[in-house]
């Protein structure tokens, strides 16, 4: 059955509200996903902006991050350290099923808003707190932006080319932060309907990176050492890792198990007597001899165009991906897109990874600075002129 045999307008989120005060990418990514499941979202901005409006004008304009992570929010300028703006976002949270805040650790705190002060006089409420390093150890006072933590959990040196660390090249720390808040608050949401009360959750930048580096770790603590460096090789499968065509194309190729490298001996080396050779009978002997494996099949790719190559891969029913540039992967055949306006225009935005019953099959725009404060003030104004919040 089809997505758009199962389609339907009603969305999981539905109903659900939920109030931010959100800043860079890793709560807004979390939020942009709850309210593209339905979530009406509300977020609280300083009166110059969330900052991450400011990282680039690529779009129309506005920000590549902005646009990707805010499409469809309420935007309210509000003061939390203002008296008169705090007893608004007590009336936002009174009404809330969600807060979510990636503020500096303490910021909240110190202006009463805690966690735990805001579930003791909202007990239905799921509130989220995103940190770069936790709020509880040693490294908690450092600020966290996603190059740091790249670099502080290990992730940039175990990757790069042999002669140099390297950066992943996107916000790959942020942004498995903004997914692990947006996993932690439908698991809270979740719990609540089964116990009508709400809970606490935290995620930080280093845990996420921390979780992804299991297996270097593992291989440090209890094998013969992490993984190094290897570029586009595997560290640990050989072959698998990139070589390059006679024009000058790189092409990725994995062998996974023993019955794809006699294949690949024979339909695409043409050289069935190379798997049968002590130094490659198995996968750990391949990786052991790795330079001279790498030195026969690179001669025999070099001998081909890429499409020769590509053809011939098929053929023997081997794994392959080209490394592709972002101009190239823009016009890949996989890649899904749905229309968003961005001012006067219409931009194609990357559709969401889940494909589900309930896509719209296109973004909502975002909102331009404190675009919707003054409805939002009227909707959540105190009850009665002059009545305390």
């Amino acid at each position: 059955m089809s997505f758009s045999d199962q389609a339907t307008s009603v969305r999981p989120m539905d109903g659900i509200t939920v109030v931010s005060i959100e800043q860079a990418v890793a709560a807004p990514l979390c939020t942009g996903r709850l309210a593209e499941m339905g979530a009406r979202v509300i977020k609280i901005e300083r009166a110059e902006g969330d900052f991450a409006r400011g990282y680039d004008d690529a779009v129309h304009g506005q920000s590549s991050y902005f646009t990707w992570n805010n499409r469809g929010k309420e935007s309210l300028t509000a003061d939390f350290k203002n008296p008169d703006d705090a007893a608004l976002l007590h009336r936002l949270l009174a009404q809330a099923d969600v807060f979510v805040q990636n503020l500096a650790p303490g910021a909240l705190a110190r202006a009463g808003f805690s966690s735990e002060a805001l579930r003791e006089r909202y007990p239905k409420l799921i509130t989220c707190d995103i940190t770069g390093y936790g709020s509880d150890n040693g490294a908690s006072h450092l600020k966290a932006y996603d190059l740091l933590v790249q670099c502080e959990s290990g992730l940039a040196g175990i990757s790069g080319s042999p002669d140099a660390c390297g950066r992943i090249g996107v916000s790959v720390c942020d942004i498995g932060a903004g997914m692990n808040a947006a996993i932690a608050v439908l698991s809270a949401l979740a719990l609540r309907a089964r116990t009508g009360k709400g809970s606490g959750v935290s995620v930080s930048l280093f845990d996420g990176a921390a979780d992804w580096m299991s297996v270097p770790y593992l291989h440090q603590a209890y094998g013969k050492g992490a993984p190094k460096r290897a570029g586009l090789k595997h560290p640990s499968i050989a072959p698998y890792g990139a070589f390059t065509t006679g024009d000058g194309r790189d092409i990725v190729i994995s062998i996974q198990n023993e019955r794809e490298w006699q294949q690949f001996c024979s339909d695409f080396l043409r050289q069935p007597e190379v798997a049968s050779d002590p130094r490659f009978v198995s996968n750990r002997a391949r990786v052991a001899h790795r330079d001279a494996l790498d030195g026969l099949v690179g001669v025999c790719f070099a001998g081909m165009t890429v499409q020769e190559a590509i053809e011939r891969l098929t053929q023997a029913n081997i794994a392959y991906g080209q490394v592709r540039s972002v101009e190239e992967f823009a016009s890949h055949p996989a890649l899904r897109t749905w229309p968003m306006p961005v001012g006067e225009h219409q931009v194609d935005m990357i559709a969401p990874a889940v494909q589900a019953p309930w896509d719209q099959g296109a973004f909502a725009r975002v909102p331009a600075p404190g675009e919707h404060t003054a409805s939002l003030r009227a909707e959540f104004a105190a009850p009665g002129l002059g009545a305390a919040a």
